[in-house]
């Protein structure tokens, strides 16, 4: 018997259980539910979208953390403690590179879980918040420079969007930096990293289209009467 390649084989069943896993967990629609639970579809209000920022406006801070909490709490979950049980139960042998190749898998399919839920035929929120999770579980010093942009870039022109794209293009930037400063170079953390941001730019693309034409809400505006729940 081939025991390298009864390694590999196994290996690859423990990546696609880390990704089916990871994606169920993030697939979990929060904004939805907790809206749902008020008597409000989230998805015919506001912007639409079922994230922490759209439950913030519609039904005030208490629904918003909630979801907001429970979003980060998907992607961390995924990207760490999944990605480590997981590790242990296909990999228990392997070094610390596959250990990172579990938290790449476990992490990037929790947003994506999230961005295009099965559960609401895969539409579901910009990912903002998931990635977060994910960034604290692999990222943590990029993620802390992230969310000091996000905070700047917010309270000045007063957009969670625009925060949220420049933030996200900052993210590949700083995990490359980081990487490279603590000479510990990572292809695949940097690559999954990049397409992190992609996505999230990519699912901004309205909002993008409204800071450009000027009717993008800033942050406090109230929605108008006919959105209003």
């Amino acid at each position: 018997m081939d025991f390298g390649h009864l390694n590999v084989a196994v290996l690859i069943v423990g990546y696609i259980v880390t990704a089916l896993a990871a994606y169920l967990l993030g697939s979990i629609p929060t904004g939805f539910l907790v809206a749902k639970a008020k008597g409000v579809d989230i998805r015919t209000v506001g912007s639409g979208n079922m994230g922490a920022t759209n439950v913030f406006r519609i039904l005030g801070k208490p629904a918003g953390i909630l979801v907001l909490a429970v979003d980060i709490l998907k992607g961390f979950v995924a990207g760490y403690f999944l990605a480590h049980l997981a590790k242990q139960i296909f990999a228990p042998s392997e070094g610390p590179s596959i250990a990172d190749s579990f938290e790449i898998v476990g992490g990037f399919f929790s947003v994506l879980g999230h961005n295009y839920t099965c559960w609401l035929h895969f539409k579901g929120g910009k990912g903002i918040a998931t990635s977060a999770g994910v960034l604290i579980a692999l990222f943590f010093k990029a993620f802390l420079v992230v969310l000091l942009v996000f905070i700047i870039v917010a309270a000045v022109s007063r957009y969670v969007s625009l925060a949220s794209v420049i933030a996200a293009i900052w993210l590949p930037i700083m995990v490359t930096i980081f990487h490279m400063t603590n000479g510990d170079y990572s292809f695949p953390l940097i690559l999954v990293s990049v397409l992190m941001a992609a996505l999230a730019v990519y699912k901004h693309k309205p909002n993008i289209e409204r800071l450009i034409k000027g009717t993008e809400r800033r942050i406090g505006e109230k929605p108008p009467p006919e959105v209003a729940p």
